[in-house]
């Protein structure tokens, strides 16, 4: 649900006016205002204005005083597994053992519909606590996780995209499936779900290796029969894993290519991860309009790789953030901001602040092809945003009193940001977690 009514809520703002292709533009489309007034109805946003413009709010609008606070566009995670949620932070594996010792024993659990929604609710209550308002997220096999999770979203209006992991091979047999059952699981998803409120639908083969080429041509034909739904993977993390697909897959020329040659790339599929590409893989993405997740964080702490940031800019290829939970340590967005940054630094590459919130939000809704709808505060557009304390410890306080501008606070923010600066998030208009509180707030 939504707050129906007119809300005014003053503030400094932060977004951008539009996407663009060439990180040299960047700052063209940075909006900044001190001190602004924006306006939202029914979930949507209607103005944001000065200020100074104001000469009499509307009659019987609600009004929000936030001034000392900056509000941006909620956060935009495009790559995040939930049922991962309880087991971040496992010790001491890269990617193709971690699966086998820590991630497949947990998602065995989400058969059992109880169990799923509570930990739906949980993965719910962690994002909004973090800022992010929109998700591109991974269930389990199973269709209970994926209906769990999408009725709790449902409760807050949420825009959430999300599908049943399809894998019918190279995992433990409880959690495998025929390509026939799969598709028809996937089908009856987004039948009940794919465009209800703000929910979506992502075709999900969890990758390459798990799936074989009769699953894939099953993800395919989904494709085509639903265009306007997603489809997410993973591409190229680890190099072990480019070697498996290589054996696996001795017919198609790359690992991009096994997604191409089944009809899983182009506007709408996000590809996660692309550390170890060729180059007619990120010429067949740039031709194609896919899309990829960043995950900075997963990638270091799985020791996958360093993200080619410059390369995806050069080709002009839509770039997200992902938190990549639980390779991911954290479910903070600004965290991730933080971890980018390393990463570029590790390949003399810079990443400034402007670029980063940009990928966080705007950038975000572009990869998901959502720029149109959400990101930024552009008159008709989701009323998703966060209320954001930049001085939530005293070294940040000490270090933004001597931030020379906007830009040298953002940096601040995400170099030394967490959680602990997300003061509200607002998603459809509501408020739905306020700092202090343990729960996301009760919708009316």
């Amino acid at each position: 649900m939504s707050h129906t009514g007119l809300q005014a809520i003053r503030a400094a703002f932060v977004d951008f006016a539009g996407t663009v292709a060439d990180p040299e533009q960047m700052m063209q489309q940075f909006r900044y205002l001190p001190d602004g007034l924006l306006l939202t109805e029914g979930g949507k946003i209607i103005s944001l204005t000065p200020w100074q413009e104001t000469t009499v709010l509307p009659e019987n609008c609600i009004f929000n005083d936030f001034r000392g606070q900056l509000i941006m566009p909620g956060f935009i995670d495009t790559h995040i597994h939930y049922p991962q949620t309880e087991m971040i932070a496992a010790c001491g594996e890269q990617l193709l053992e971690w699966l086998e010792q820590y991630t497949f024993p947990v998602e065995s659990k989400y058969g059992d519909p109880e169990y799923a929604a509570k930990m739906a609710a949980f993965f719910i209550r962690q994002l909004f606590s973090n800022g992010t308002t929109t998700a591109l997220v991974f269930a389990s096999v199973h269709p209970q996780s994926v209906d769990a999770l999408f009725s709790e979203a449902e409760k807050y209006a949420m825009r959430l995209i999300a599908g049943k992991v399809m894998m019918d091979r190279h995992a433990p047999q409880s959690l495998l499936e025929t390509p026939e059952q799969s598709a028809e699981q996937s089908r009856a998803l987004i039948e009940r779900w794919h465009g209800k409120g703000r929910l979506g639908y992502a075709i999900t083969p969890r990758f390459a290796p798990t799936s074989s080429a009769e699953l894939l041509q099953q993800a395919g034909a989904l494709r085509n029969q639903y265009p306007d739904v997603w489809m997410q993977t993973h591409l190229s993390e680890n190099l072990r894993e480019v070697e498996w697909v290589r054996e696996l897959f001795p017919q198609q020329d790359s690992y991009l290519g096994v997604y191409h040659h089944f009809g899983l790339t182009g506007k709408r599929s996000v590809f996660a991860h692309c550390i170890h590409l060729q180059d007619k893989e990120w010429d067949c993405l740039q031709q194609t309009g896919s899309a990829i997740a960043f995950c900075p964080t997963s990638n270091l702490f799985l020791g996958s790789g360093l993200f080619p940031l410059d390369r995806a800019r050069a080709q002009h290829i839509p770039v997200g953030m992902g938190t990549d939970v639980g390779a991911g340590t954290s479910f903070s967005l600004l965290c991730t901001l933080g971890d980018a940054y390393k990463v570029q630094q590790l390949q003399n590459n810079r990443l400034n602040a402007c670029e980063a919130f940009y990928h966080a939000t705007l950038g975000g809704a572009h990869a998901l092809d959502l720029h149109h709808q959400t990101g930024n505060f552009n008159a008709g557009n989701d009323a998703d945003f966060i209320v954001i304390d930049m001085a939530a410890t005293p070294l940040q306080a000490l270090r933004q009193r001597n931030s020379k501008d906007i830009i040298e606070q953002l940096f601040v923010l995400m170099t030394l940001g967490d959680e602990r600066n997300i003061a509200q998030t607002w998603v459809n208009g509501q408020c739905v977690w306020q700092q202090g509180t343990t729960e996301a707030l009760a919708i009316p």
